[in-house]
């Protein structure tokens, strides 16, 4: 063989394998870099089906709590509107917002028997409550929607607001306290607000408040 062409082989195969062996090593590395990738990725969805897991039990849990409050003497769940309400009718007279008298007692009770439920609730898991109890106005079926006695205006929500506010006054004199974990708010929805009776013969039940009782999204992280 001739000496010079032996002379040219090795340098041009030691670099040829130099070239490989950094290919190669290239390669390893981008390889161990998306499986290190692939590891974290795999870690934070495991990291994050935890989290959904534990929300979606405590979810549940307080809906099997809140379940408790389906009492018929009491509170009813309406399935239609995700809320529950008085089982009985609380109407008031007309631009009246003082509560019939009737209507003391079994409202008495039902806010026992709701402070008794919410006692009940684990307050370690550090969620909140938001009862709301929204007071209505009904219109006058006698008029057209479009009469200003009919129309909802400040006056009327001032109306429906002050319905709210006499029960929970009375809860208060009744010496119903609620726990730290369960904010009472009272609002007043007027004309307006989900799940109205309509109708001619149907409007006047318009004249009474609705109870709704959520968890406070933003506790649950907690």
């Amino acid at each position: 063989m001739n000496p010079n062409r032996r002379d040219f082989f090795w340098p041009s195969y030691v670099d040829l394998m130099t070239a490989l062996f950094l290919v190669m090593l290239v390669l390893f590395v981008l390889s161990y870099k998306r499986f290190q990738d692939k590891q974290v990725g795999l870690e934070q969805a495991k990291a994050k089906l935890e989290v959904q897991l534990k929300e979606k039990k405590k979810l549940d849990e307080i809906r099997a709590a809140l379940a408790r409050l389906e009492d018929p003497r009491y509170f009813v769940y309406n399935q239609r509107y995700k809320r529950y309400e008085l089982n009985f009718p609380v109407e008031f007279q007309a631009q009246r917002y003082d509560l019939p008298a009737e209507a003391r007692q079994p409202l008495i009770q039902a806010g026992r028997f709701l402070l008794k439920q919410m006692e009940a609730l684990d307050r370690a898991d550090n969620v909140q409550y938001l009862v709301v109890v929204e007071g209505r106005a009904a219109k006058n079926p006698n008029l057209p929607d479009t009469d200003p006695r009919n129309l909802d205006g400040a006056a009327v929500r001032q109306l429906s607001y002050n319905r709210a506010m006499e029960v929970i006054r009375l809860w208060e004199s009744a010496g119903l306290h609620f726990p730290a974990n369960l904010e009472l708010v009272a609002a007043g929805s007027g004309f307006k607000g989900v799940g109205r009776y309509t109708g001619f013969r149907e409007e006047a039940k318009n004249k009474r408040f609705i109870i709704q009782i959520q968890p406070k999204i933003g506790s649950l992280g907690k």
